[in-house]
Formats: C-alpha cells, sequence, structure tokens
C-alpha cells in the first residue's frame, strides 16, 4: 500500500515540477538562490559562517484553577550554525541544545491542558516536559544545479523531520511567547527526534521534502541521544506565494509514537504564514491545522506577533481536541482501549508582551509577561473551574544577533 502511495506522491512532485517555471526571481531565496550565490564565492570568502540564537527564560509561572499552582523554572535553548561552501555545494552543521533536563525537571514546567509523553509511566498530564539537551545535531548539504533549482540532503542523529509548521520557539508569530502550545502534539512534536534522514528539491517558489525517521517520542531521561532506526515516513510541500508569504501541507505516518498508547498515528498539518522582518521591526502571522488519525484529535491555532522598537507584542489563540479521561484520571487511554476515546474541545487565549531593557556584551536583555484565559468544556469544569486565569513573569536573556537579526523561521532541512 505504502509502495502505491510513494509512487503517486512521486508522479505529483514531478508533474508539479514541470509545470513551475525555472525564472531567477522566482527562486526560493532561503534555498536554491542562496546555495547558487555561496557557490560562486571565490576561496577569499570560503571560510566558516556561524550564526546562533536562542533564548533563556527565568520564569515565575502561574496556572489557575484547582489543577493549577505556582513555579520558578526555566525554559531554555540555544542553537548555533556553520556553514560554508564545498566544491560540490554548500556545507551546514547544525546543533541545537537545552538545560531544561536541569532547569525545568523532568515533569516540566505546569501548563493547563497540556499533555503528550509519559513520565514513571503515567501520562504527563497539566506540563509541558522539558526538551532534551541534544534538540538537533544535524549536517545539511546543498547544491544549486541552476538558478532556480537547488537540492539537498540533511542526516540528523537528533532532528526534525519534514513534518509540520515551523517549530514553535522559531515561530516569528511566537516571539513573545514563552511556553509550547496546546497543540504541540498535533503540530511539532517531532522537531525532536532522534534519528532523521530528509531529501528536498527547490524550485522556483516550489520546495518539496521527504524524511524517513524514529517515530517513538524521547523518553523522560533528557540528557541522552535514544537514536535508533528509522521506521516512520514523511513528506511536506512548500509553497512561497512571494518573499513574506509561506505556505506548507504535510503528512507523515509515525510508528508507535507513544510509550503508552499502542498503535501508529498519521499526523497531517497544514499551515500559511506571513513575516515582515525590517532592521527594528517584525510583523508576523502564522495559522495552523493539524489532525492525529488513530486518535482522531484535531487541533488549531493562529498567531500574531508585532515588534517596534524595545517592544514586542504577540498573541495566541488555539483549540485543541483533548481527552477527557486521560486529564480527569491521569491514566493511559490504552487502559480504555475497549470503548471510543471522548472528546472534547478546549479553547485558549494567550497575549504576551516584551520589553528590550539593556545589552551587555553579545547579550541582550527583556524583562516581559504571558497571560492565558481558557474556554472548558462543561465536563471538565468540576476539575478545571469554569475560567481559570493564568500567567508567567519573566525575564529573558539571549544572544545580540547583530545585523541579520535572530534565525526566524528555521527548519533543519533548508
Amino acid at each position: 500500500m505504502y509502495g502505491r502511495s510513494v509512487r503517486a506522491l512521486g508522479g505529483v512532485v514531478l508533474a508539479l515540477l514541470a509545470s513551475v517555471p525555472a525564472r531567477a526571481q522566482d527562486v526560493d531565496k532561503e534555498t536554491a538562490e542562496q546555495a547558487h550565490d555561496m557557490s560562486q564565492m571565490d576561496m577569499a570568502s570560503s571560510a566558516w559562517r556561524f550564526m546562533q540564537d536562542g533564548s533563556f527564560s527565568a520564569v515565575f509561572n502561574h496556572q489557575g484553577g484547582p489543577r493549577g499552582g505556582n513555579q520558578v523554572t526555566g525554559v531554555n535553548w540555544w542553537m548555533g550554525m556553520m556553514s560554508r561552501p564545498v566544491k560540490s555545494g554548500q556545507l551546514t552543521l547544525t546543533g541545537m541544545f537545552s538545560l531544561e533536563p536541569a532547569t525545568v525537571g523532568t515533569r516540566g514546567y505546569r501548563e493547563l491542558f497540556q499533555s503528550g509523553e509519559a513520565i514513571d509511566g503515567r501520562p504527563n498530564i497539566d506540563h509541558q516536559h522539558p526538551h532534551d539537551a541534544f534538540m538537533q545535531v544535524s549536517a545539511v548539504w546543498a547544491k544549486a544545479l541552476s538558478e532556480s533549482t537547488a537540492v539537498s540532503v540533511a542526516a540528523a542523529p537528533a532532528g526534525e523531520p519534514a513534518l509540520g509548521p515551523i517549530a514553535f520557539m522559531h515561530r516569528a508569530s511566537a516571539a513573545a511567547i514563552v511556553f509550547a502550545p496546546l497543540g504541540h502534539h498535533t503540530f511539532d512534536a517531532t522537531h525532536v527526534s532522534f534519528g532523521v534522514l530528509t531529501g528536498g528539491i527547490a524550485r522556483g517558489r516550489w520546495g518539496f521534502e521527504g524524511s524517513v525517521f524514529n517515530g517513538r517520542e524521547p523518553d523522560q531521561h533528557r540528557w541522552d541521544v535514544e537514536l535508533a532506526a528509522p521506521d516512520s515516513l514523511s513528506g511536506r510541500v512548500w509553497f512561497h506565494p512571494s518573499d513574506e508569504w509561506a505556505v506548507q501541507v504535510s503528512t507523515g505516518h509515525l510508528v508507535q509514537p507513544e510509550a503508552l498508547e499502542p498503535g501508529n498515528v498519521i499526523r497531517t498539518t497544514a499551515s500559511a504564514s506571513w513575516t515582515r522582518a525590517r532592521p527594528d521591526s517584525l510583523s508576523a502571522i502564522t495559522m495552523a491545522y493539524g489532525r492525529n488519525d488513530g486518535a482522531g484529535q484535531q487541533a488549531a491555532f493562529g498567531e500574531f506577533t508585532s515588534q517596534r522598537g524595545a517592544y514586542t507584542l504577540s498573541s495566541r489563540v488555539e483549540f485543541v481536541q483533548i481527552e477527557n479521561e486521560l486529564l480527569l484520571d491521569d491514566l493511559s487511554s490504552a487502559s480504555t482501549a475497549d470503548h471510543a476515546k471522548h472528546l472534547d474541545t478546549v479553547g485558549a487565549l494567550t497575549l504576551g508582551a516584551i520589553r528590550r531593557v539593556g545589552r551587555w556584551g553579545g547579550l541582550e536583555t527583556g524583562v516581559g509577561m504571558n497571560a492565558s484565559v481558557y474556554a472548558v468544556p462543561g465536563a471538565l469544569r468540576p476539575t478545571y473551574g469554569a475560567h481559570p486565569f493564568s500567567f508567567q513573569l519573566f525575564i529573558q536573556v539571549r544572544p545580540h544577533f547583530g545585523s541579520m537579526g535572530p534565525m526566524w523561521n528555521m527548519r533543519m532541512g533548508e
């Protein structure tokens, strides 16, 4: 069955490639044009180029309602990228790391209605798990075949397959929001996968990517690399109507992703984003829909960011289908497999603001606040309350980015 599907998808890709005009002005600037320009550099400019991005937020976290509580935690990640032209194309090495196993702890930070992954054999409820220490260790080779076409190959013992929208910590549309969205495990939970191979081709404003990867989610031991043989597949199509717009549709077949829930998952997502970056301003929007077949869960969100001078404002509205029994009883749905799961929709609105307050050496510091209100289904109101209110106060430190700015909207196979 999968062989026929792959051949059919290949036929569609070839047809689309044949229909795209090969014009230089239509080159995806982040792939083919960049690779072509870099390949033309002389030997004097062939040294490694380094970029970095990251964030460390010291957070006082208040989650409201009967299931809430207070917490002081540290949400953080850092990414460094080295790139240089080589005789056969462009080579990029990326490392992305986090200290959250130490600063957040085994269960992670409190977040109402969040679920996903397992701690000590039980579902991790009302918490967002910490990132693994090794979030990405990857190598990407890209080559321009012409002014309008480029190919790339990426390999990563830890990295992200071609599935879902840009991961939440890299989305410009969520610049002032420190916590993961409630739909994280419907959209971008695979951004830390241990064992990924990705191939891609860009032609004009179209991009096509395919990955084989290890579909199992990481376990609670966050300091190691749980490398395993690839057993899952994904494919993603990008379309850039202009330099500021990016549209993606992706689907993946994940083999046994959940430790506590037997069975495979078909994850499908679609998103559209718009980003306009200027030297001292940023405006960005993302809208996305996702579905996990198998569980039958759906999720959708919209994000918006506006940054002017020292101030950054962000908002996120989301709707997520959640298993009632999972939240009420903290029991794996595997124990209730003899009956259909009951899904209810939770809504959340989050507003965020950051004020940049200073720069010391190579670091920039800001202070910020996030606040969230929820639309709670009737079955969960006795446990969570009708309208719980949560907020976070934080101090954020980020590397000084220089003239190139933050590495917004980055993906591994780019």
